[in-house]
């Protein structure tokens, strides 16, 4: 049991406790050791008002030239903390930091680089960090849609450019699925036709997903470059489109929304795909259409006609609508009104399909065959001429665009197709997360038109070709 202080204890001895309380306070003030280039260890003792280390209350000198009652009084507040004067968790942090810088001090005698003693003290509990939204500065607004916005930001933290994806999150309904699907899916993708997801900020109102900033899509890239790709460059852009399929399918998993807005383009004509899941939060759309018709434009006829089982081939239709958009200039199927009508412009081309072509087509939810016109199979040259100037273009189109899912060629297999015969070797051997304009003499041309012989013919904007390379 304590001893109690008896009431009649003198006022004078209870003045001097409160008056030995502030001297104590007085002295455990905040203390920061420095380290010249003499090697001295040197002490200054700052007020906690706002003045600095100046005039004779804070005079800096060697350790050696402090009076002997000092040193012991210095000592003395390493050990103690007045509760009356200062809140104890912030006494116990500036205790335990103080203890760490005589620890460390007495522990070595050798000199410690100015530079290396800045890198580990502790950073700013007010410096920006990953995972925080004020870590973020939004820019400008690159697009919106019903469940997200998109900002091209930049990051407090390295001072790099990144891509906002801003999420509005529901109260009554939480978090979008598909948001939850494209974080988990992109946290574990690394690849350098993939784009790289940054950072995951959850608040109440929102989830935002922090990417690498690419500044144009295929579509945009597209609408500046009328009338058909330059040849190579429809080259390049394919073989990363199916590097990232091949790398994603190797992991079972799919995109089911590849269009030209959702592969993005770099400055230096990386390619690298996006938006994985998040299908209802897109950009502005460069075409007039809608979100929804636009999309129709790269579903394969499988899933148009109500098949649900899905496997990588269904990727592949969209690769062959997105490769002939990129020779011919327009898009392949651009249906203007419904599903039927979507349908209606495939078969056009590729023939409607019956039991024969297709197994299993009549079992399809959508499948009648009296609401559709029977077409007859013709060559893709006869819809998209300029398939017909790029040697061995045309089949390897006709091998993506296959009604038949099973029929149509896999990312992997199509990357050693003839048409790409002609690319450097030392592409096939890339890592993951190699650029293949690391290649020598691998890089985007300019889109003349006339810079590159195709074949004997004409090239890809239909001017004779020089016969010459730039």
């Amino acid at each position: 049991m304590c001893d109690l202080m008896p009431a009649s204890q003198p006022a004078e001895k209870i003045g001097k406790m409160k008056k030995l309380r502030r001297t104590l306070s007085e002295s455990f003030r905040s203390i920061a050791f420095k380290k010249e280039d003499s090697g001295f260890d040197e002490i200054c003792v700052t007020k906690m008002s706002t003045r600095s280390c100046q005039g004779t209350d804070s005079v800096i000198k060697p350790l050696d030239t402090i009076p002997e009652d000092k040193k012991v009084r210095v000592q003395r507040t390493q050990s103690g903390f007045d509760p009356f004067e200062k809140p104890a968790s912030q006494v116990k942090r500036v205790h335990s930091e103080n203890n760490a810088c005589i620890n460390a001090k007495s522990s070595s005698a050798s000199k410690e680089s100015p530079k290396l003693r800045r890198h580990s003290s502790p950073s700013s509990p007010t410096s920006p960090k990953f995972g925080k939204a004020d870590s973020y500065e939004k820019l400008e607004k690159l697009g919106e849609g019903s469940y997200a916005t998109v900002y091209k930001g930049k990051s407090k933290v390295n001072g790099k450019l990144v891509a906002l994806k801003v999420i509005r999150l529901q109260e009554e309904e939480g978090t979008p699925f598909t948001a939850i699907r494209e974080a988990s899916l992109l946290k574990g993708l690394k690849h350098a036709n993939i784009v790289l997801l940054h950072d995951i900020i959850h608040t109440k109102e929102t989830l935002t997903l922090v990417f690498e900033y690419v500044h144009t899509d295929l579509c945009q890239y597209m609408d500046k470059h009328p009338g058909g790709l330059h040849p190579d460059n429809v080259k390049l852009f394919l073989f990363q489109l199916l590097r990232g399929l091949s790398y994603i399918h190797q992991r079972y998993i799919l995109h089911r929304d590849l269009k030209p807005q959702n592969l993005l383009i770099s400055d230096t004509g990386e390619l690298k795909l996006a938006d994985f899941g998040l299908a209802r939060a897109k950009s502005v759309p460069s075409h007039t259409y809608s979100n929804e018709v636009v999309t129709l434009w790269y579903r394969p006829p499988d899933v148009l006609l109500g098949s649900t089982d899905y496997s990588t081939c269904l990727d592949m239709w969209g690769v062959g609508c997105i490769f002939i958009e990129m020779i011919q200039g327009v898009a392949a199927f651009p249906g203007m009104k419904d599903i039927q009508d979507q349908l209606e412009r495939i078969f056009l081309v590729i023939g409607t399909p019956s039991e024969d072509t297709w197994p299993g087509v009549n079992s399809l939810p959508h499948f009648k065959p009296d609401r559709f016109t029977v077409y007859s199979a013709k060559k893709l040259r006869q819809a998209w001429n300029k398939l017909g100037y790029v040697d061995h273009a045309e089949e390897l189109a006709s091998r993506f665009l296959q009604c038949f899912p099973k029929n149509r060629l896999s990312a992997q297999a199509a990357l050693n197709h003839e048409y790409f015969s002609n690319l450097p070797p030392r592409l096939w051997e890339l890592q993951d997360m190699s650029s293949i304009f690391t290649v020598p003499n691998v890089k985007l041309q300019t889109e003349s038109g006339d810079s590159i012989q195709v074949c004997a013919r004409r090239n890809s904007h239909g001017k004779a070709s020089s016969g010459s390379k730039h």
